[in-house]
């Protein structure tokens, strides 16, 4: 059961990731805020422990620490609420360092094919939303640790947790796009750098990946012609 999931791990994770950034699409938005985004969020966790199972080090480690978050946290590991800054930046840490896993292990199995075919252009596609949610966690840390770095016309005083995640979501990728649509600004030092971190590595990882990728597929094609 679980090596015909491993073969289909690109497709499940990336559909995953677009229910958690699209599903408010499709559902009510507070439905979805309150009852539905924590639901993927927790199908998202489960998809991201099949893509490293083969790593078995890292699959325990993280189960375990999940576990033991879930009894630190209760329901609010997956869920948006109030809660103190010291445990948003530690709820958000164990996210970060989980999807830092993930997001390297997509890129090293995207890498290493040798052939190109859907479910390498899937995973590549799943790795570069991943960078967006790594971008995420990157600003919402800095949001949380330093109130006002980020400003912006979707980010007022008095924002409640939802407004301020949907928003720094929506930054995020906009600045892996390089889009820059400006109504949403860093606007400390450490965000700006951030920021400026977080285009470089959305350049490099279509610059060089996808590239590798590409003259891979350009390879395979040629060989079976």
């Amino acid at each position: 059961m679980l090596k015909d999931l491993y073969k289909h791990r690109f497709e499940i994770f990336l559909l995953s990731q677009v229910l958690i950034l699209f599903g408010s699409l499709i559902f009510p938005f507070e439905f979805y805020e309150e009852v539905v985004l924590p639901i993927f969020f927790l199908f998202n966790i489960i998809t991201g422990m099949l893509m490293i199972s083969k790593h078995k080090k890292h699959l325990w480690f993280f189960m375990g620490l999940f576990i033991i978050s879930a009894f630190v946290f209760g329901g609010k590991m997956i869920q948006k609420g109030n809660e103190s800054e010291e445990l948003g930046q530690l709820r958000l840490t164990i996210y970060f360092v989980f999807y830092i896993m993930v997001t390297w292990s997509i890129i090293k199995q995207v890498w290493h094919e040798k052939t190109v075919d859907k479910k390498v252009i899937l995973g590549l596609m799943s790795g570069y939303i991943s960078l967006g949610f790594l971008a995420f966690f990157l600003f919402m840390s800095i949001e949380i640790w330093n109130p006002g770095s980020f400003q912006g016309v979707l980010i007022t005083e008095g924002s409640d947790i939802n407004a301020l995640t949907d928003s720094i979501m929506y930054y995020a990728y906009i600045t892996l796009l390089t889009i820059g649509y400006g109504e949403i600004i860093p606007a400390t030092p450490i965000a700006q750098k951030a920021a400026i971190l977080v285009g470089l590595v959305g350049q490099f990882y279509i610059a060089i990946v996808t590239a590798i990728v590409v003259e891979k597929y350009i390879r395979y094609s040629t060989r079976k012609k």
